[in-house]
């Protein structure tokens, strides 16, 4: 979306979703709120979370991770 208006689907974009609220990538137009990315929101969450949402952060997995065994011990001798 635009302030030309939207060149998806004929000229309809769809407004931001409920998990939207809070990015920075959305826009308040005269019409209502869009998303300045995509221009239909609710597909990019359709099976997770939307990959350019700016409020969403992801967890990083901290902690011990598998160590070969074989590795570990050459790794010792240097």
């Amino acid at each position: 979306m635009t302030q030309k208006g939207c060149s998806y689907n004929g000229g309809i974009c769809h407004e931001v979703v409920e998990q939207c609220n809070g990015c920075n990538r959305s826009a308040e137009f005269s019409s209502g709120w869009y998303c300045a990315t995509f221009p239909n929101p609710s597909i990019k969450w359709k099976y997770g979370k939307c990959n350019l949402a700016s409020h969403v952060t992801s967890a990083s997995k901290a902690g011990q991770s598998k160590i070969n065994p074989l590795k570990a011990s050459k790794r010792g001798k240097r």
